[in-house]
């Protein structure tokens, strides 16, 4: 018999949740009355949330509670979930198509007496399919309600764990990206500090640049003015350092914050990544280059973390 809605169809209000991986495994196994059952719930990384279903036949009903109930827990990963059941104890009723086995025997012995063949045995009457149904104890309706609000608790109880496995790997992943975020910052750092970026290193290079020309050729110097300004104007990186320490900050709040931050922080990651490449093109210096290049490396592993994160 059908059961009816274990769960409300109303949207649960949560507090915001850590920061969770993508990756879990949890296994519950529990009974009710005479039935035995086991639920095992896994999740691994996904663009999206993708619940895989199986159930064991009667138990279907539960599909929708079970998907709703997950959308209401996770926010993304591939997960699949399956229930395996059994009852136990009482054995099923044993009824034998009595008309049909009279029938089929009288007939098959008509055959035998007539090709001088052996009589049919009962035991081969017998085998034949649906001669012999093995009729399953049936549950009453509220039985079979009791059993189905039973199964979905344990439900609830393996996306509980996994939730929590998943929170744990969340932590780790958070302090991996915290240390990926300060030795960022350092470089950020490292690379506001750097001598040659002070405004008397680059006046002096573009100034010995521009002698350098003008002893070469006979050139107009106000053109070489206008060149050596728009030379210092491309090789400044001021703005990509201060968008670099913006996307420092950005990252942090959506750490602190927690809930489904991956995609958000993915978004981050590409922006680091713009900032890095520009800042080796625009730079004028090996130790720029360099930090450039150190800046590119940790953006990377930033990114490849981000990849596990809800």
């Amino acid at each position: 018999m059908a059961a009816g809605p274990i769960i409300k169809r109303a949207a649960v209000n949560r507090a915001p949740a850590p920061v969770a991986s993508m990756t879990g495994f949890a296994r519950v196994a529990g009974s009710h009355g005479a039935w035995r059952f086991v639920w095992e719930v896994r999740s691994v990384n996904g663009k999206g949330l993708d619940l895989r279903l199986r159930l064991p036949p009667g138990f279907e009903v539960l599909e929708v509670d079970v998907r709703t109930r997950t959308g209401q827990v996770l926010s993304r990963g591939s997960v699949s979930a399956s229930l395996a059941a059994s009852r136990e104890g009482e054995a099923g009723a044993v009824r034998v198509n009595q008309p049909a086995l009279e029938s089929l025997y009288q007939v098959l012995g008509e055959s035998a007496r007539r090709l001088g063949a052996p009589q049919p045995t009962l035991d081969a009457l017998l085998a034949v399919k649906g001669m012999v149904e093995i009729a399953e104890p049936e549950d009453s309706e509220d039985e079979r309600r009791e059993l189905m609000a039973a199964v979905f608790a344990g439900f609830e109880q393996a996306l509980a764990e996994l939730g929590a496995m998943r929170a744990r790997e969340g932590d780790a992943l958070k302090a991996i990206l915290t240390g990926r975020l300060d030795s960022i910052a350092g470089l950020v750092h490292r690379a506001e500090r750097l001598p040659e970026r002070s405004a008397e290193a680059v006046k002096a290079r573009i100034t010995d640049q521009v002698r350098v020309l003008m002893e070469a050729a006979s050139l107009d110097p106000d053109r070489l003015h206008q060149e050596a300004i728009l030379a210092v104007t491309k090789a400044d990186v001021r703005e990509e350092l201060d968008r670099l320490s913006a996307h420092i900050a950005a990252a942090r709040e959506l750490l602190a914050a927690g809930g489904p931050a991956g995609r958000r922080l993915d978004f981050l990651a590409q922006e680091f990544n713009r900032e890095a490449n520009t800042l080796c093109s625009k730079s004028n210096s090996v130790a720029l280059t360099q930090i450039g290049l150190d800046l590119k490396l940790l953006v990377d592993q930033f990114r490849e973390q981000i990849q596990n994160l809800e």
